[in-house]
């Protein structure tokens, strides 16, 4: 499975009304698509974010290879679209693998899709691509939605450097030794996670990592929507309390930067950002770097300006 959302085709968030014929006449007005593999972003609950490129690939296909074909066939029926659909999941790739083979060899399109977001992601379908690259048949990408992007861009927490950790195990001495391993990383982490595991990751999160900010989100994209932002531990406390959240998550979990940086790299990056955007947003900036409290840096920033005034 790419994310941990609900199925497209379940999804209430958006249900557009699309004339079919509409849909065709795009389809028959665009150049025509080379053969080969094509790897197609499906929505990841809002069906308004299907592309008008995915729906001409998914319509002029030969093949459909999909993880549920009850899944994709419902998102297919919204559109109109009428292309074959074969099941391609982690229990039958090694089986189907073969006969895709043959079709890519035959000069035939074919789409390769998951039950929501962007394949390849925490999903089977790379030995698919990585069998297609080898035998030297073309491989097309047809980006869209994805549940690990859509949580990283709303959590609020650096994004210029991530690391996508997918499901920690299951058990608690393997995530724990796991997440040890992750405290390591640098950079923000983003993880999926099942409802009722959520409360015992999040513990163990908030043990291993220390109080870092974090986002939980759940049902991205969808009617329902919802991203806490607090520190870990914080987060941890309010699961447990609240209970499993509905729906699958997204959790994302910045970088423990305070506690590298030491009390002088703290002051010469506050300086830097004084000078540059003032008092008040460099607080603000370091801050969101950091996962310091604003306040505390503002009064540290002003100490600053106080010392230099009087050495002045």
């Amino acid at each position: 499975m790419t994310g941990p959302n609900d199925r497209t085709g379940d999804s209430t968030a958006s249900k557009p009304r699309v004339d079919p014929a509409s849909v065709t006449a795009a389809i028959a007005n665009a150049p025509a698509d080379p053969p080969g593999l094509y790897v197609v972003a499906t929505p990841i609950g809002n069906l308004a974010d299907m592309s008008l490129r995915a729906l001409r690939i998914l319509a002029r296909a030969n093949v459909v290879a999909c993880e549920d074909t009850r899944v994709t066939r419902k998102l297919m029926s919204r559109y109109g679209l009428t292309t074959r659909l074969m099941s391609y999941h982690e229990h039958n790739a090694e089986a189907r693998r073969p006969e895709l083979m043959a079709r890519l060899a035959a000069g035939e399109i074919v789409a390769l899709v998951t039950d929501a977001g962007t394949p390849l992601v925490s999903d089977p379908g790379f030995r698919l691509v990585s069998a297609a690259v080898e035998e030297g048949h073309p491989v097309f990408p047809v980006p869209g939605a994805s549940a690990l992007l859509a949580g990283l861009v709303v959590a609020g927490l650096p994004s210029d450097r991530f690391w996508f950790e997918g499901f920690l195990p299951a058990k608690s001495g393997a995530r724990r030794a796991r997440i040890a391993e992750l405290s390591r990383i640098d950079g923000t982490i983003v993880l999926y996670e099942a409802p009722h595991r959520v409360a015992a990751a999040l513990a163990d999160l908030a043990t291993g990592l220390g109080p870092r900010r974090a986002a939980l989100a759940r049902e991205l994209t969808k009617r329902y929507e919802t991203v806490l932002r607090a520190p870990l531990d914080v987060l941890a406390a309010r699961i447990a309390e609240d209970g499993p959240p509905k729906g699958e998550i997204v959790l994302v979990i910045g970088p423990g930067e305070a506690e590298r940086m030491s009390d002088e790299d703290i002051d010469a990056r506050l300086a830097r950002l004084v000078g540059e955007v003032g008092v008040k947003r460099a607080a603000a900036l370091l801050a969101a770097e950091t996962g310091l409290k604003r306040s505390d840096l503002y009064r540290r920033a002003l100490d600053q300006n106080v010392k230099t005034d009087d050495n002045e």
